[in-house]
């Protein structure tokens, strides 16, 4: 069974918190420890980015951070490192997300392996090419990584129902259309679309882009949604700040979004 769906499936009743950090951010050693911190202050699954230059998806403050965690040397190899050393330790399971480019160039059968023998349980690519979908997937499977699709509030309805039949486990669904970052709403449509997905298959939904505080956060958390993912705020709650007071305030800002979620 694939081991997001099933941080899902036993959380229930209630939603689970999805933080997202940039690998190598805002340095390796604070990186680190800014697992751990998650990890103790409620997270229930983390997405570890690998930092790259052309990100599409992301928006000004994840842009950012990746650009500094690439001019301190943060790349595939140093990403893997970060798994190997929190691997045997960290409770939470993490979902690597990045972009299609670096997989083809490291090589597609070699950096699944690699990041499932590091002790990764999930994946997102949000630039995926359907082409590619069918081989991602199946060799994903091979590897007991969990292969997590998108939907878009734009998405057609035949082109949802491509993807609820092809995903292996849970469904990203997207706030709104454009790149992460801090949105001051979430449009409440999100929620209908949530159902209307809920209607047509059992597997769970996680919600991402855009969310950016605890008002929001407890608001969602009453959704047919199972997860919400959060980026762009956590990663601003470490900006301009020393390591130590980097973690205090990304530990504050979790500790304060896993309440609002939970009440």
């Amino acid at each position: 069974m694939n081991s997001i769906t099933e941080v899902l499936r036993n959380k229930r009743p209630g939603c689970s918190l999805i933080p997202f950090i940039t690998a190598g951010y805002p340095d390796l050693d604070t990186c680190i420890k800014a697992l751990y911190t998650l990890d103790r202050q409620g997270a229930d699954v983390i997405e570890l980015g690998i930092p790259y230059s052309d990100a599409l998806a992301d928006g000004p403050i994840i842009q950012e951070s990746s650009k500094l965690a690439l001019e301190q040397g943060t790349y595939i190899e140093t990403v893997l490192g970060i798994l190997n050393t929190v691997k045997a330790t960290l409770r939470v399971p993490i979902v690597i997300f990045t972009y299609y480019n670096p997989i083809l160039n490291r090589g597609i059968e070699k950096f699944i392996r690699e990041i499932s023998l590091c002790g990764a349980k999930g994946l997102i690519i949000p630039d995926l090419p359907v082409e590619e979908l069918d081989y991602l997937i199946e060799l994903c499977a091979n590897f007991s990584i969990e292969l997590i699709l998108f939907v878009s509030p734009t998405s057609s309805p035949v082109r949802i129902s491509s993807i609820l039949s092809k995903s292996p486990g849970c469904i990203y669904l997207l706030s709104s259309n454009g790149v992460t970052g801090c949105r001051k709403e979430i449009s409440s449509q999100v929620n209908d679309l949530a159902i209307s997905i809920k209607r047509k298959t059992d597997k769970f939904i996680i919600l991402g882009f855009g969310i950016s505080n605890s008002k929001q956060a407890s608001r969602i958390a009453k959704w047919n949604i199972d997860g919400i993912v959060i980026g762009s705020a956590f990663i601003q709650s470490m900006l301009g700040k020393s390591s130590y007071e980097a973690l205090d305030s990304l530990s504050l800002f979790c500790s304060q979004i896993r309440s609002a979620i939970d009440q």
